[in-house]
């Protein structure tokens, strides 16, 4: 099917090549207009009460529990190896009842999954440790502040 452009009186009109703007610039501005009223609505969120950062020097009292969780996912009390979970869990019992009570401080390696740090945070829960915390390294320029 061919198509005739020009005019049947013979006249050629010049054909106009360029595009109309107008209704793609209003439509681009409804939509941005859109945006604006919607970006607020979806950045909502409830409202929480974050826990601030801080970086505090650990300060060691002899009645601290620190254990250590290496990369196998072996557990340790102090320098000594935990055998499994159960046996930790009596042991925090028994650290659970001390007035005051002990705080646990975990020392996980970078390296383990978290689930082996995780069955440690749950059997000081089970025991009934009410003070749990994670030793770690600071950043490499904390340091020099």
């Amino acid at each position: 099917m061919a198509m005739n452009l020009t005019s049947a009186d013979g006249d050629e009109d010049e054909m106009n090549a360029t595009i109309n703007t107008t209704p793609l610039v209003d439509v681009m501005l409804v939509l941005l207009i859109i945006f604006l009223i919607t970006v607020p609505v979806v950045t909502a969120s409830i409202p929480l009460e974050l826990p601030k950062e801080r970086n505090l020097p650990t300060q060691t009292k002899p009645e601290n529990i620190v254990i250590s969780v290496n990369r196998d996912g072996e557990i340790f009390w102090g320098m000594e190896q935990v055998p499994d979970i159960e046996t930790l869990v009596a042991r925090l019992k028994t650290e659970s009842v001390k007035e005051p009570q002990p705080e646990v401080h975990i020392r996980g390696d970078g390296e383990v999954r978290y689930e082996s740090v995780g069955r440690v945070v749950v059997a000081a829960q089970r025991a009934g440790i009410y003070k749990v915390g994670f030793i770690t390294e600071p950043p490499a320029g904390a340091a020099a502040r």
